[in-house]
């Protein structure tokens, strides 16, 4: 029998996060694809379009009509999932700028704004946690070509978030006694702290670290789903909100995020499709038990970049059959994925020679 080889044979890959699994069938990448593809996103839009219900100006489907706005804008959105929920969206009055092709200045304006939401509606009685994400591209179900987030809060913990705290408390119980274990601020192993410090500690060369500043770390996790997945966070110190950030965390993390989405973009020199989410410390609850002992307090401030594509700009990963039935799978290594990604340039296709 061969030696096993993980850049050949399957294997399962276990994600302390979720407390799931994820099989990597790498010897599928050799497979012919015949099925559906997608007509990548026109590059070159209008800077301004009459007929965008998110252009300054412009009247959006509730009737109500944008101001002339020239920087971040928010406002509730028209047709919102939970009731009352403001959503930051046209980060740009320009039409067609995207993360990548915004200046780190601009991107730490979105930031300021993120942090204002989630601070206000934590204020706010019953809000329990404030979810921060963007879907981009219309292979990932964006409703409009206008670069756009979303802020959705609710009165309980959501599922996936909730998930994580429990697995990072569990982390902390059970590593309490370990001298080795990286640790936050309150004595706490972290389970997050430590993953940071394993991989930025990798060779460069061969691990599966993307992107490194000063604050932020930008990897292909070890138990990534999707093709090109991302995950992002600070590694300097422990976290736990988009809140705790200084003023030179901020910038870094503008850099970051302007390094990451230039290289997804240059990937395959399309706008690179992603749903993009922040999970954070939930609202603190006005009352907790006698110890204080509630998963919230276990939260290490995390980025997850999910993209759909898997071989070009229009071959896509879907998340079927098996996925849907058994457990998720991958083909591309989630080491191979962040070679490619190394790999690109951080000049924007659109602005090279």
């Amino acid at each position: 029998m061969d030696s096993f080889d993980p850049t050949f044979h399957p294997h399962r890959r276990f994600n302390p996060l979720t407390d799931d699994f994820v099989l990597v069938s790498p010897h599928r990448t050799k497979r012919p694809w015949l099925g559906q593809t997608e007509t990548p996103e026109a590059a070159k839009l209008p800077k301004y379009d009459e007929k965008c219900y998110l252009c300054p100006g412009n009247a959006r489907a509730s009737g109500q009509r944008n101001p002339q706005y020239t920087k971040t804008f928010s406002f509730d959105n028209d047709f919102a999932a939970l009731l009352s929920a403001p959503a930051p969206l046209a980060p740009t009055p320009v039409h067609p700028l995207i993360m990548p092709q915004l200046s780190t200045k601009d991107i730490e304006a979105i930031i300021e704004e993120w942090i204002r939401i989630y601070e206000a509606r934590g204020s706010q009685t019953g809000i329990r946690y404030v979810q921060i994400f963007e879907n981009k591209g219309s292979t990932m179900g964006g409703s409009n070509p206008h670069p756009h987030g979303q802020i959705w809060s609710q009165s309980a913990v959501p599922s996936i978030p909730a998930k994580e705290l429990k697995s990072l408390k569990r982390y902390a119980h059970i590593n309490y006694e370990s001298a080795s274990a990286t640790k936050a601020p309150e004595g706490r192993p972290c389970l997050l702290c430590e993953y940071a410090h394993v991989e930025v500690n990798q060779p460069r060369d061969e691990g599966r670290v993307v992107v490194l500043n000063d604050h932020w770390v930008a990897l292909v996790p070890w138990w990534a789903i999707w093709p090109f997945e991302i995950l992002l966070l600070p590694y300097r110190r422990h976290i736990d909100s988009i809140s705790d950030l200084d003023a030179p965390e901020k910038q870094a993390f503008a850099d970051i995020l302007s390094r990451i989405t230039r290289r997804y973009d240059n990937l395959f020199s399309c706008s690179f499709a992603y749903s993009m989410g922040i999970h954070q410390r939930p609202i603190p609850k006005k009352q907790v038990d006698a110890t204080g002992d509630d998963d919230d307090n276990y939260a290490h401030l995390h980025l997850h970049f999910e993209p759909p594509l898997l071989r070009s700009a229009s071959v896509r990963k879907f998340l079927v059959g098996f996925e849907l039935m058994a457990e998720p799978q991958r083909d591309l290594t989630p080491e191979q994925a962040a070679m490619k990604l190394r790999q690109c340039s951080e000049v924007h296709y659109l602005e090279g020679t």
